[in-house]
């Protein structure tokens, strides 16, 4: 198949004007380093001159006619580009290197324009392909075009005024519209500890089995839907028939078991009905899938950003996600610890929070103190890197027999029904403990006044 026989996108001034900014002026380069590539010109010539200026530039010896007409010569290459005439001619091309960023950039734009021409027939190979798993084959051609996106060129350094323009503009105007705006909670005292779920933030939600991790996270999930937040689920773990059950007993207020065998009173079903209601309007969406990478959730999630809006994303849970690598040599540390990364790498690209599940490891059992550690995170010490923040359940009585507690802890009441939140990291604020009181019974949790441990009911 032939897409075209069009010349490439090319701007043969736009390369001479960066070239021979460079040989007019030898601190140029360092201005377009984090810009251009030899790969990124059009015209050979240019390419082969513009990866001496680098190489000089990495040696830290002088760019000008004379030094890259030496090494051209010393490589056999002068002649081949045009000799010392060529270099003459771009350097006459351009009065002054004030200019060479934007010279720059247009090379850069029509470089990414070929790419994309070359990306769509990768693509197009892809479909003549004709693969039976057509989401495999999504998949790759989704991964061909953010590859193209991710390659963009690095972010440079910035003056602080213009970082700090934002926060003057927002102090005299409404915050209430900005999309920039953190996800709450829904519980009081851990949205005052973390000012909400920041945008960009990845969110580890950690904690031993039937703990309460994936309750919580459906708890959070539904109060930011309840906050006109649109939330994306990706349950690697439960089908979606089990979270609506769930979801459904949570906001209903009915006996998990009792909803799962149909066994329901007549307020039950009236209190059904009204949760049935209450959750269809909000904006969650739920994808199932047993086997993801995080390339696929991505592409995914921003389809989703684009058609319906996305502000809030849950991974449930890490472990499961896969790296669709197919290299047998990784052991599984290095896997997780490659999708942690990828994890962050998705909150950035599509300004989000993301909550993702992890499990902590069988340390915790075998200890005297049952609380958790960073060091529990299971199999990669990268999840704690790549986390802004890292919260731990801890509930007491999943650990410790009411007998044994009465033995060891006299006069101290069980702990029936409670848990600690331990932010156990927070990259951009304090740490500490917020009490929360548990109803297994109908998978919810429930803010506590920490004065006088009277259960508040959440809205």
């Amino acid at each position: 198949m032939v897409l075209s026989d069009r010349l490439f996108p090319h701007d043969l001034s736009a390369e001479e004007s960066v070239i021979g900014s460079l040989l007019i002026d030898d601190l140029a380069f360092s201005k377009i380093a984090s810009i251009l590539e030899p790969e990124h010109f059009y015209m050979e010539a240019n390419r082969l001159v513009f990866e001496i200026a680098k190489d000089l530039f990495t040696r830290q010896q002088p760019i000008n006619q004379i030094t890259i007409a030496h090494e051209l010569e010393t490589i056999d290459k002068l002649e081949s580009v045009g000799g010392r005439a060529y270099l003459a001619k771009v350097i006459n091309v351009v009065p002054t290197s004030l200019h060479i960023k934007h010279y720059a950039n247009l090379v850069r734009r029509t470089a990414t324009m070929r790419t994309l021409i070359s990306a769509a027939e990768n693509i197009s190979d892809i479909g003549f392909d004709n693969n039976p798993d057509i989401e495999n084959a999504l998949n790759k051609a989704e991964d061909i075009i953010y590859n193209i996106r991710t390659d963009q060129p690095s972010r440079d350094f910035v003056p602080l005024r213009e970082t700090l323009t934002p926060y003057l503009e927002s102090s005299s105007t409404d915050m209430s519209d900005d999309e920039n705006q953190p996800v709450n909670s829904g519980f009081n005292l851990l949205d005052d500890l973390l000012g909400g779920f920041q945008r960009s933030d990845m969110i580890v939600i950690a904690a031993r089995p039937s703990v309460g991790k994936s309750m919580f996270a459906l708890n959070v999930a539904i109060n930011a839907a309840s906050n006109n937040n649109n939330v994306a689920i990706f349950s690697l773990e439960m089908g979606r028939e089990q979270i609506a059950t769930r979801m459904l007993s949570t906001q209903g207020r009915i006996n998990m078991h009792s909803l799962r065998m149909r066994r329901l009173s007549s307020s039950d079903e009236n209190r059904l009905v009204d949760a049935i209601g209450r959750l269809s309007d909000l904006s969650i969406f739920i994808d199932d899938s047993p086997i993801q990478a995080v390339a696929e959730m991505r592409g995914k999630a921003r389809r989703l950003q684009l058609e319906y809006g996305l502000d809030f994303i849950v991974i449930d849970y890490m472990q499961l996600v896969t790296t669709n690598k197919g290299n047998r040599d990784t052991n599984r540390a290095q896997e997780v610890s490659e999708i942690s990364r990828q994890i962050k790498a998705m909150a950035r690209d599509l300004k989000v929070p993301v909550i993702a599940i992890s499990q902590l490891s069988r340390a915790i059992e075998h200890r005297q103190s049952h609380r958790p550690l960073l060091s529990d995170l299971r199999e990669s010490g990268s999840i704690e890197q790549d986390a802004d923040v890292v919260m731990f359940i801890h509930r007491e009585e999943k650990f410790t027999t009411r007998e044994d507690w009465m033995k060891n802890n006299p006069g101290i009441p069980y702990p029936e029904g409670q848990a600690e939140i331990i932010i156990a990291k927070h990259r951009n604020g304090p740490t500490d403990t917020i009490p929360l009181g548990v109803d297994d019974s109908i998978g919810r949790f429930i803010t506590i006044d920490s004065v006088n441990k009277q259960a508040i009911t959440e809205g």
